[in-house]
């Protein structure tokens, strides 16, 4: 494997070839961004360029309206979903990762905020609170483990 790796998300490809390789009309792309289905990077031009990520994306979509019959509203719902699911599941390991770095007795009871923020807490501490404060306190006792 070479030791460059190249970056998915960068956007590279001008329209016409992300239309190629997704195998779609470059006004459909166009109608795409229009609709916040897939929003490509831009040039300085205002000219848009698309990412391997993109192009992904794109053929997703095809497959989700053609094959599965699912109009665009539904397709952008489905995509919306995805994301929030991605995102979620990236804050999921960022507190295990905090939980890994954090000794035993720290991971006893500890509070998360809705960033994902990690905070140790002893025994009887509450959080301290910030007025858009949503934290979560998870205690565990002594005698058991997760």
């Amino acid at each position: 494997m070479s030791p460059h790796r190249i970056d998915e998300r960068a956007p590279v490809f001008v329209i016409s070839v992300a239309a190629e390789l997704s195998g779609m009309h470059p006004q459909t792309l166009r109608q795409y961004d229009r609709l916040g289905l897939v929003v490509p990077g831009r040039t300085r031009g205002r000219g848009r360029r698309y990412s391997a990520r993109d192009i992904a994306r794109l053929r997703e979509i095809q497959a989700l309206s053609q094959e599965d019959g699912i109009n665009l509203a539904g397709i952008k719902r489905i995509l919306e979903l995805q994301d929030e699911v991605g995102a979620l599941r990236e804050q999921l390991t960022a507190v295990q990762h905090a939980l890994d770095r954090m000794t035993p007795a720290q991971r006893r009871v500890f509070a998360a905020d809705a960033d994902g923020e990690i905070s140790a807490l002893r025994r009887g501490e509450r959080p301290r609170r910030r007025e858009s404060s949503n934290a979560l306190v998870v205690w565990r006792p002594r005698n058991r483990s997760w």
